[in-house]
C-alpha cells in the first residue's frame, strides 16, 4: 500500500497573484518598448522564452527519469516536476510572438537573404517558415501529449493503487525520454543554432540537453524547499544527499557535453567552425564564458562535494538558486553573440521576468490545486 505524504503548503496563493502582477506589468513594458525597438522586442523575447521552455522540458525529462529508475529521490520532486509539466500548454500560446518575429530573427526567413545567399537557398527545403511552423506544431502537442499522460496517470495510480497504472507510467517514460530528448534537440536547433544557419554542431543539441535536465531538477529542488518547508524539515536529510549527488551529476553531465563540443572545434580548426566561438570568447562575451566555467562548472563541483553542505537545507537551496541563475546566464551567452551588435538590453530582463511571472503564476496554481494528492 502506498502511504500518503501532506507537502504542508504555506499560502501560495498570495506568491501567485505578486507573479500574475508582476508578469503582466514586465510584458507591457516590453511591448512599450516593441513601439521603439521591435527587433530587440522579439530577440529578448526570444531569450525568456527559450529559458523558461527549456527548463520546463527539462522537468519533464526529470519526471520521466524518476519513472523509470523508481528511485527514492524522485517522490520528493514529484509533485512540482508534475505542475511544472503541465504548463507545457501556457508555453505553446507564449509561443506565438516568436513565430511574428522570425523574419526579424531568422536570416533564413528573409526571402531576400535567401536569394542571395547559395547556402541558405541549399537549406530551404528544410529552413522555411511553413515548415518551421509545424515542426513547433508537432513537438508542442507530443509534450503536452506526454505530461498530461504521465499525470493523470500518476494520479489514478496514487486514487486506486492499480498496478496497470505503475507499468504504463514507466514504459511510457521509457519511450517519453527518447523522444523528449529529439523533441528537446530539434527545438533547440530550430529555436537557437539556426540564428546563425551557416553554422552547426553535431553535440549542440546534448549541450541543451545536459543543461536542460540540470535547470529543470535544481528548479525541482527549489520548489520543494520554498513551497514545502514542513515538508522538507520531516524528511531524512539522506534524501537530499541523494539530490544533491544527482545535481552533481547533472553538472558534470553540461561540463563534459559542452567542454567536448569546444574541444572537438578547437581540435578541428576549421574556419566555418570557429566563427561560432569567435564572437564568444572575446570581450564581454570572453569574460562570461570564463565565469560560465567557474560558477556554472568548478564552485557547484567543489560545493557538492560536501556532505555537509548537500544535507543542509538552506544550504542547498541557495545553490540550485544560482544554478538557475546560471542556466540564465549560459542561455544568454549561447543566443546573444548571435545578434550583431550584441549588448544586453533592459527588455532581455523584462522579457524572462514577464514570461517567468505567467509560467509561475500557472505552476502555483497547479502545484496548490494537487494539495490533496497522495504522494
Amino acid at each position: 500500500m502506498r502511504t500518503e505524504t501532506s507537502y504542508n503548503l504555506p499560502d501560495v496563493r498570495r506568491w501567485r497573484n505578486v507573479s500574475i502582477v508582476v508578469g503582466i506589468v514586465a510584458l507591457l513594458a516590453c511591448l512599450a518598448g516593441l513601439v521603439s525597438m521591435p527587433v530587440q522586442f522579439f530577440r529578448s523575447y526570444l531569450l525568456a522564452f527559450v529559458f523558461w521552455t527549456g527548463l520546463t522540458v527539462g522537468c519533464l525529462g526529470v519526471l520521466m527519469m524518476q519513472y523509470v529508475t523508481g528511485g527514492r529521490w524522485g517522490k520528493i520532486l514529484q509533485r512540482p516536476l508534475e505542475a511544472a509539466s503541465l504548463t507545457l500548454p501556457l508555453l505553446a500560446v507564449l509561443f506565438a510572438p516568436v513565430l511574428l518575429g522570425l523574419p526579424l530573427l531568422y536570416i533564413w526567413a528573409d526571402p531576400a537573404a535567401v536569394a542571395a545567399d547559395p547556402r541558405l537557398q541549399a537549406k530551404h527545403i528544410y529552413l522555411n517558415i511553413p515548415f518551421f511552423v509545424a515542426r513547433q506544431l508537432v513537438y508542442f502537442a507530443v509534450l503536452i501529449i506526454f505530461a498530461w499522460l504521465l499525470t493523470s496517470w500518476a494520479a489514478k495510480w496514487k486514487t486506486i493503487e492499480d498496478p496497470r497504472y505503475q507499468w504504463r507510467l514507466e514504459h511510457l517514460s521509457g519511450a517519453g525520454m527518447f523522444v523528449t530528448a529529439v523533441i528537446l534537440s530539434l527545438a533547440m536547433i530550430d529555436w537557437v543554432m539556426t540564428l546563425e544557419p551557416h553554422w552547426y554542431s553535431t553535440i549542440y543539441a546534448a549541450v541543451f540537453i545536459a543543461g536542460e535536465m540540470l535547470a529543470g531538477f535544481a528548479f525541482s529542488i527549489a520548489a520543494v524547499l520554498l513551497l514545502s518547508p514542513r515538508f522538507a524539515e520531516s524528511i531524512d536529510p539522506k534524501r537530499f544527499r541523494d539530490l544533491g549527488n544527482l545535481l552533481l551529476t547533472f553538472v558534470m553531465l553540461w561540463a563534459y557535453c559542452a567542454f567536448s563540443q569546444f574541444l572537438l572545434i578547437w581540435s578541428g580548426n576549421l574556419r566555418e567552425e570557429i566563427t561560432w566561438y569567435l564572437p564568444r570568447t572575446v570581450g564581454a562575451w570572453g569574460i562570461i564564458a570564463l565565469a560560465l566555467v567557474v560558477f556554472h562548472f568548478f564552485v557547484p563541483f567543489f560545493l557538492l562535494l560536501s556532505r555537509d553542505l548537500k544535507e543542509n537545507r538552506k544550504a542547498l537551496l541557495l545553490l540550485v538558486l544560482f544554478l538557475l541563475l546560471m542556466r540564465f546566464v549560459d542561455i544568454c551567452w549561447l543566443i546573444k553573440p548571435a545578434f550583431a551588435p550584441s549588448v544586453v538590453n533592459w527588455m532581455d530582463f523584462a522579457a524572462t521576468v514577464g514570461v517567468g511571472g505567467l509560467w509561475l503564476a500557472l505552476f502555483l496554481w497547479i502545484y496548490e490545486r494537487n494539495d490533496q494528492r497522495k504522494y
